[in-house]
């Protein structure tokens, strides 16, 4: 796979004002489409996902464990520290700091003090993610790159209403905001190809621009067959839109929210490119996880985690090397390869889970 670097990016903003000066006639549009292919991280190349199993993350073995327990059996120290390797690994850097501020991209115009971060959990059910991880990823925010901890906001839409005493993530940063359902998904903006069902409801800070980097933290489990038998990054974005279009749209819908601009970023309303990213990483905390779901509790305790900056890579090979080839989890292929082919990949793109 190429790297993609900062130059290709701006590059690639270059060619897209080039062909906007061309004598085409442009529909203007309610939301920009995104235009499939295009470079969604100026730094990182949106097809690199790196993996890392290491039984040490956790103290011993309890597959069917409630989260409570796992948090008494995760393994903070090994936990946070093959976080920095995985970040060292996807950015091809030796220094977990310099691996962190390739990943993440200061907004515009901004301090990384004013920078705003949502972080999306998945706390459906009684799978979620351990603590360790979570505080991890927050402390490289406010710690390695200087955002305020009161900037930034962990939340799930959806399921969130029970967040502050199911999930009280222990080790945050003092002042970092669970924020639960953080109002619910309530402002309509409409969604586009593949899905046709028009404008859907969205958590509003997200259409408002009041966050400027997103990071999605997505569980490993199983779900129906129409979402590929999985549900991972793509599908936690139903805790930032309405879920309810996913049960008759199936991935038409995760493809259509995974590509707006509330989700990827500013768009250029006529060519479609990105302007600015703002989801930045996709991390899978599969430490435990689960064949089924997205009900009831894990069924294997892979001690695995899985990163990259572009959702539908993530989860493409997430779902195919790890659940599909390790654990004996089969994805449905067809979902599986429409996803990638709505976001202009063909599966001879992808490589594989690159170990950190």
């Amino acid at each position: 796979m190429n790297k993609i670097s900062r130059r290709c990016f701006v590059q690639g903003s270059i060619t897209a004002g080039a062909a906007a000066s061309l004598p085409f006639i442009f529909v203007r549009r309610s939301q920009a489409a995104w235009a499939a292919g295009t470079t969604v991280h100026p730094n990182i190349d949106n097809l690199r996902v790196v993996g890392i199993t290491d039984a040490k993350m956790t103290k011993e073995v309890q597959a069917r464990s409630n989260w409570a327990r796992q948090e008494q059996l995760v393994n903070t120290e090994a936990v946070q520290t093959n976080i920095d390797k995985l970040a060292c690994a996807l950015a091809k850097a030796k220094d977990p700091k310099e691996a962190w501020k390739a990943i993440f991209v200061k907004p515009p115009k901004k301090s990384w003090g004013q920078t705003v971060v949502a972080v999306k959990t998945n706390n459906i059910s009684v799978q979620h993610t351990r603590s360790p991880v979570m505080a991890k990823v927050c402390h490289v925010l406010t710690d390695v790159l200087g955002v305020k901890p009161a900037n930034v906001h962990i939340y799930d839409a959806c399921h969130g209403e029970d967040m502050k005493t199911k999930t009280p993530f222990k080790g945050l940063p003092e002042g970092c905001r669970l924020e639960s359902k953080w109002g619910g998904s309530t402002v309509r903006i409409p969604v586009g190809k593949p899905f046709k069902g028009g404008a859907v409801k969205c958590l509003k800070p997200l259409t408002d621009g009041s966050v400027d980097i997103l990071v999605n933290i997505a569980m490993c489990k199983g779900h129906q067959d129409q979402h590929g038998g999985f549900t991972m990054t793509m599908k936690n974005h139903l805790g930032s839109f309405e879920p309810t279009p996913a049960h008759k749209a199936g991935m038409d819908y995760l493809v259509g929210i995974n590509q707006s601009p509330q989700i990827l970023g500013a768009l250029d309303k006529k060519s479609g490119k990105l302007l600015y990213p703002r989801q930045q990483l996709c991390l899978i905390d599969a430490l435990w996880a689960s064949e089924k779901g997205p009900f009831g509790p894990p069924s294997a305790q892979p001690n695995f985690m899985a990163m990259g900056v572009l959702g539908p890579a993530v989860d493409y090979l997430v779902a195919t090397e790890f659940r599909g080839k390790k654990m004996g989890w089969k994805p449905n292929v067809k979902p599986l390869e429409g996803m990638l082919s709505a976001f202009g990949i063909k599966k001879e793109d992808m490589g594989t889970i690159i170990p950190a």
